[in-house]
């Protein structure tokens, strides 16, 4: 069995015991989490929303909360001396998916 959910304004096509890292939720380590934003659930049969399928849940266990590598962000302009240069690193949220109910 399989569920398409959206979370973080992303959509993620989950299972039981997957591992994620999503955009960061504010909870902390340990907790459950509940998405109520099911797109589709898949198994025997298909069930696709509109836009969302009514009393489906996944509920998930947070792992950790963290941050990405650093990417580096480089502008400049040629020949007018402009250098700029930024650093950025993403927060994140790991997840295992525990159930999918539908």
């Amino acid at each position: 069995m399989y569920a398409v959910i959206e979370t973080g304004g992303k959509q993620y096509k989950v299972e039981q015991d997957d591992v994620l890292f999503i955009e960061k939720l504010d909870v902390e380590a340990g907790d459950t989490v509940k998405f109520d934003k099911v797109l589709a659930v898949g198994g025997d049969e298909l069930k696709i929303g509109a836009p969302y399928v009514d009393g489906a849940t996944v509920e998930a266990t947070v792992e950790k909360n963290g941050k990405s590598k650093k990417i580096i962000v480089y502008k400049y302009k040629p020949k007018k001396h402009y250098h700029k240069k930024q650093g950025h690193r993403q927060p994140y949220t790991k997840v295992k998916i525990t159930a999918i109910n539908a």
